[in-house]
């Protein structure tokens, strides 16, 4: 299954960077009370993207060596994607009070962005270790 790698990779990044857009617009709209973000079709489409990013990433987990995430990068990513989950959930609950869904959605797009810098370096500390 190594042969597919590059594919697999390429279907994750561009799956990753679908849903965090996604996200960022979907969020945008709820925030400015708009209705559309949170019709059927648009969960929908979602869903899909996300469960075909988590296929994706499953693959990947198992065709790489182990020793690729030794020095805790992939942890710190798991981690942080569980963050982003809930924050997002969070950010669309429409019972919650708009202050806390505003914090709870910009904290949601930073988990992903340091998701995004950690990729990018295969290092724990992401943005931070790209900047020294």
């Amino acid at each position: 299954m190594i042969e597919f790698y590059p594919q697999i990779k390429s279907v994750h990044i561009h799956t990753a960077l679908l849903s965090g857009g996604l996200f960022a617009l979907r969020g945008l709209a709820v925030l400015a009370s708009m209705r559309w973000p949170l019709a059927a079709p648009v969960r929908y489409l979602s869903y899909t993207i996300d469960t075909v990013l988590l296929t994706a990433a499953m693959m990947l987990l198992t065709i790489l060596p182990g020793a690729m995430f030794a020095n805790g990068w992939l942890t710190v990513k798991i981690g942080l994607v569980l963050a982003y989950i809930v924050l997002g959930i969070l950010a669309f609950q429409r019972s919650r009070p708009r202050r806390t869904r505003l914090f709870c959605y910009l904290g949601a797009l930073l988990a992903f962005a340091q998701i995004y810098f950690i990729a990018r370096a295969h290092h724990p500390l992401g943005v931070f270790y790209l900047l020294g």
